[in-house]
């Protein structure tokens, strides 16, 4: 496809906007100074968010192989973007597919710099109404897709680590589109949420894993997408107008309702009538979405998870209040913590030996013992009061006994 000027309708992004930038903590790219070229693997290129990645990776001067979903693209469809990138088709769930695209796009640039997984869709109904080939079909993209990816291109990364001349430099890194439903329940989205569940904890694992190799991933968590924004990178990038057609509704599928879950204020529909609210509004711009990714790209010291919009911000960060205050609610039923690591307390083996009906004395009642010879003998609830005094509590109405200690 030919280059295109930029239109004077078109809105150009730069880093140079503050609200555009990684916190400084992040060691974000700065315009001021050379920025190294990268390679960018991106799969998932033709959908909303990945079809703006591309663009501004190619804006900035970057390489990228750009790879579309054999189901809903053509080889034809993949060729042609631009001079510093390439096109090809891949199923995430086909180990075999994957390794073909690393392997051709190593084969073509020499390197692979950033991977970035933008494949995934959900269905949306109940978890009820889901069959089994909704729910494998999900976790099959959505989960073992990014497991195929990370575990084909783990290797390339290492290999590339022992090269590197700056240590502080990535090997390499992941960019992993999830989703605020990787932190949160959403009805109407059971099935997607377990597969963001388990990206999110399949990452989080890694990274601990391959940290001392110089590899980092970002787990990416936006809001809905906008679909019909302009663009302006499309003089690099694909036309809006060609022949990719992107869905209405994203990556979500609409299942319908059985009976029980046919209501207008059924919870199961919460998922596909907030889809349908968000699509009206559109909330979150892929341009800018995209142009903080490459940031993250270049960026020497990437987050852990990055939140994109105002509704992915507040849900997440109500969720987390949610589960703090729950914490906070049953923290008194902690169980007392033993002395040494692998040590029973002694207050907790007389407890044992008191329930299993053995006679327990303290040390104090032993002196007194051994003092008398034995002449006094202790009654058996007095033994188990003094013995258990801290662990269970003694009713104020029975005049420092308890009744009820073994009943």
């Amino acid at each position: 496809m030919p280059l295109r000027r930029p239109s004077h309708q078109s809105p150009v992004v730069s880093i140079d906007d503050p609200q555009l930038r990684l916190p400084a903590s992040t060691g974000p790219p700065d315009e001021t100074k050379p920025i190294i070229p990268k390679v960018w693997l991106v799969f998932g290129a033709t959908g909303h968010i990945g079809r703006s990645l591309v663009k501004a990776a190619l804006n900035h001067g970057d390489k990228v192989t750009a790879i579309g979903r054999i189901a809903e693209n053509t080889r034809q469809q993949m060729q042609g973007w631009h001079e510093d990138c390439i096109g090809d088709l891949c199923d995430v769930r086909i180990r075999d597919s994957v390794e073909s695209v690393i392997r051709a796009s190593v084969l073509h640039w020499g390197r692979i710099d950033i991977i970035v997984n933008c494949t995934g869709y959900g269905v949306i109904g109940s978890c009820e109404d889901q069959d089994d080939h909704d729910l494998r079909s999900q976790f099959e993209t959505n989960f073992l897709g990014t497991l195929n990816i990370v575990q084909l291109s783990l290797p390339l990364f290492r290999e590339q680590s022992s090269k590197r001349d700056d240590v502080d430099e990535p090997a390499g890194r992941y960019i992993i589109f999830s989703s605020t439903s990787g932190a949160l329940g959403v009805p109407g989205l059971g099935p997607y949420c377990a597969t963001k569940y388990a990206t999110e904890g399949l990452i989080e694992s890694m990274l601990y894993e391959v940290d001392t190799f110089g590899i980092k991933a970002t787990l990416v968590e936006p809001g809905h997408m906008r679909t019909n924004e302009a663009n302006g990178l499309d003089d690099v990038g694909i036309d809006p107008e060609g022949p990719v057609e992107l869905r209405k509704y994203g990556h979500f599928l609409i299942k319908a309702p059985s009976a029980p879950y046919d209501s207008p204020t059924a919870p199961a529909g919460h998922a596909r009538r907030l889809v349908q609210w968000l699509t009206d509004r559109q909330p979150v711009s892929a341009i800018k979405s995209a142009e903080l990714t490459w940031q993250l790209g270049h960026c020497r010291y990437p987050p852990l998870r990055l939140l994109l919009g105002t509704v992915a911000v507040e849900s997440v960060r109500d969720r987390l209040r949610s589960v703090i205050e729950e914490i906070e609610d049953w923290k008194h039923l902690q169980f007392p913590e033993p002395n040494d690591v692998g040590q029973r307390d002694e207050d907790d083996d007389d407890v044992d030996e008191a329930l299993r009906g053995e006679d327990v004395i303290g040390e104090d009642e032993a002196a007194y013992k051994d003092d008398n010879d034995g002449g006094v003998e202790l009654d058996a609830d007095d033994t188990i009061m003094k013995t258990n005094e801290d662990l269970l509590p003694i009713d104020d109405t029975c005049d420092g006994r308890s009744s009820s200690v073994l009943g």
